[in-house]
């Protein structure tokens, strides 16, 4: 039989690390403009890390018989909760920023704590997932830096096989790590037309070489040999064979000097005869049959919303409250049609009147510039420039009523829970500004949810705002004014 009294054994050494009697050890952690010091006892660290054991074995101590350790790369806010774990054997992150929650997972593997790695890793990805998504360019860049987080490599790479936009249109795909981009050329089920991947990863071996002349007619056999050495590990995993005729002539072959020899003699024998054997390896066509919410397009839907977020909205168009019920990527009976994004159509008002008058059942999702935070609305009725009959002839805009609008903020990252706010009085769900649709775009309620620009343009001096006076509660903490980085209008079709 046997005691154990193991959360008095935490309680005791969590107090020993406050303990600033005996301690011979400093630990400096955070860049010059953000550092911290902690205390601690070298016999502790070496028992607990081989990593602190390593250090400390290297370390001199000074006139005090202290030993200093400097670990810049590591932020004073993680290697606290780190210092409490290697005491306590406890770490707590129910109330901690995400982001500080991935970096504690980083700092783990670098101190060669790989059960707390391992454990925070398995965290992130069930309970994080919305702000994986959110913050997927820097999460999967990261990744393939470091190479030991393969669960969360697997997850983010599910998604882009489904979802390859979130990566190949974003702006740091020109700094991918060459075993991220590896990792998804192998991959059969991604979405992208093979073409297509052979423009990206072209555009990606460029990026890689500085001063390589602009105009392709300027290059020198050199220079298309320093290619061809850049995409070595790159180019034996594209599908040469099920690129078409023209893509072949029209894109592959200004850079056929970057293949081998052998593969370009066969691929063009390929297209002419194909009928014939050929010595290259013909890798399988890529599968397209995964289903996604925007059915018709091999594209991300949305660059702002994941399809978990799509069939939230959705389910609050069809007014189902019940969980259980609710719609599921697999039962989902709607489509989302792309309308309008800002960052392809502009962010001009009068674009937003110009693609949407007319249309009916159509979502718009906002995402705030410095937050991320999203918000948007739903509208069922039809947008429309021209004024309502019950329009007088010095108006500039007029209400236009339904019951069945809302507009809502979305969980998202550090934004814990979804806030849908249905309308409050009907006959003032909507304003248009038809005779102002240069200044104005989207009206939802009273100004509960505006965007206007003085420039004619949303991605310049333009702003949004919320005021809840139409609708029932706040979807935003503050009613102040706000940037926006991007917005999307989708239609929504049943199928």
């Amino acid at each position: 039989m046997s005691f154990k009294y193991l959360e008095k054994l935490s309680q005791d050494f969590t107090e020993l690390l406050y303990d600033k009697d005996e301690f011979n050890v400093i630990i400096e952690v955070g860049k010059q403009t953000n550092k911290k010091s902690f205390t601690a006892h070298s016999i502790v660290l070496r028992y607990r890390s081989s990593y602190f054991k390593n250090e400390l074995t290297n370390t001199t101590v000074n006139e005090n018989n202290i030993k200093t350790i400097i670990m810049p790369n590591i932020s004073f806010q993680v290697f606290e909760i780190i210092l409490k774990y290697i005491y306590g054997g406890i770490i707590y992150v129910e109330n901690v920023d995400t982001k500080i929650i991935y970096e504690l997972m980083i700092a783990a593997d670098t101190l060669k704590f790989e059960e707390l790695s391992k454990e925070i890793e398995s965290h992130i990805i069930e309970t994080k997932a919305s702000w994986l998504r959110t913050h997927f360019s820097f999460v999967y860049q990261s990744i393939f830096i470091i190479n030991k987080f393969k669960d969360l490599e697997n997850f983010c790479n599910n998604i882009i096989a489904k979802h390859p936009n979130l990566i190949f249109e974003s702006e740091d795909f020109k700094s991918l790590p060459e075993s991220a981009l590896v990792s998804l050329l192998k991959r059969d089920d991604l979405q992208v037309k093979e073409p297509d991947i052979w423009d990206y990863v072209i555009m990606w071996g460029i990026a890689q070489i500085p001063d390589l002349p602009v105009k392709l007619e300027e290059w020198s056999n050199e220079n298309f040999l320093t290619l061809k050495i850049t995409l070595q590990q790159c180019l034996p995993h594209i599908r040469y064979f099920h690129i078409s005729n023209a893509d072949v002539m029209d894109r592959v072959k200004p850079y056929m000097t970057i293949l081998d020899e052998q593969l370009w003699d066969d691929l063009i024998q390929y297209l002419l005869l194909p009928d014939r054997p050929i010595k290259s390896k013909i890798l399988p066509p890529r599968s397209t049959s995964i289903s996604e919410l925007p059915s018709g397009e091999n594209k991300t839907f949305s660059t702002i919303i994941d399809e978990e977020q799509a069939l939230e909205i959705l389910s609050w168009i069809d007014k189902i409250d019940d969980k259980s019920t609710s719609y599921s990527s697999q039962n989902v009976p709607y489509n989302f049609k792309l309308i309008l994004r800002g960052s392809k159509d502009g962010f001009y008002p009068e674009t937003f009147w110009n693609k949407c008058d007319g249309l009916t059942n159509t979502v718009a999702v906002l995402k705030v510039k410095g937050t991320n935070e999203i918000l948007g609305g739903y509208n069922p009725l039809e947008w429309s420039k021209k004024p309502s009959t019950r329009s007088s002839w010095f108006s500039t805009a007029n209400w236009v009523e339904t019951k069945d609008s809302f507009i809502f903020s979305l969980k998202n990252g550090d934004i814990q829970n979804s806030n849908l706010s249905r309308v409050k009085y009907p006959t003032e769900a909507l304003y248009y500004y038809y005779k102002d649709y240069n200044r104005f775009g989207l009206c939802f309620g009273n100004e509960d949810l505006i965007m206007i620009s003085e420039a004619s343009d949303f991605s310049k001096d333009s702003f949004c705002q919320c005021k809840y006076k139409s609708y029932e509660n706040p979807i935003r903490t503050t009613d102040e004014k706000f940037s926006i980085i991007e917005y999307e209008i989708f239609q929504i079709t049943k199928k």
